[in-house]
């Protein structure tokens, strides 16, 4: 099983202390190939572009990046089996949101993780946007609560 893995982990200190030293060693674990998104860009080109002083410079080179960064993670949502996204926060992060349409709109199954115990639905009746809910329902996936729980999904045990 080969999963991609959408979520805002990567922008934070402790998002990444999750990331690395919880959520994909436990994936990975249970033998599901994680693919990483935090990991695909080339690192000196994005320092590059954060390291520019403000102005034009500065935005071009962003905007070029941001083309780079977003057809790379387009074509590694192709090629994975799954998606694993995570859906802490107040909302769902938007990048976390569109990589869910899109990898809906393939086909994809969708897990969702929201270990953040916070409301966020639309309603009574959603734990999260109830847009974002329903795509991840009608691709035969489920949001769960557990690292435990996702990890077991996404191992292949529906149990």
């Amino acid at each position: 099983m080969r999963a991609y893995l959408a979520g805002p982990l990567g922008f934070s200190e402790a998002g990444r202390s999750f990331l690395y030293d919880r959520l994909i060693p436990a994936l990975t674990e249970a033998g599901v190939e994680v693919v990483d998104p935090w990991t695909m860009a080339d690192p000196a080109a994005v320092k590059g572009a954060h390291d520019l002083p403000p102005g034009l410079r500065k935005q071009l080179a962003w905007k070029a990046l941001n083309a780079v960064i977003a057809r790379t993670n387009v074509e590694a949502i192709d090629g994975c089996d799954l998606i694993v996204a995570v859906l802490d926060g107040v909302d769902v992060d938007s990048g976390t949101a569109a990589e869910i349409g899109y990898a809906y709109a393939r086909g994809k199954r969708i897990l969702g993780y929201r270990g953040d115990f916070r409301l966020a639905g639309d309603n009574e009746g959603a734990m999260v946007n109830l847009q974002v809910e329903y795509f991840i329902d009608a691709s035969g996936g489920e949001i769960v609560r557990t690292l435990d729980a996702l990890v077991r999904i996404a191992a292949g045990d529906r149990a």
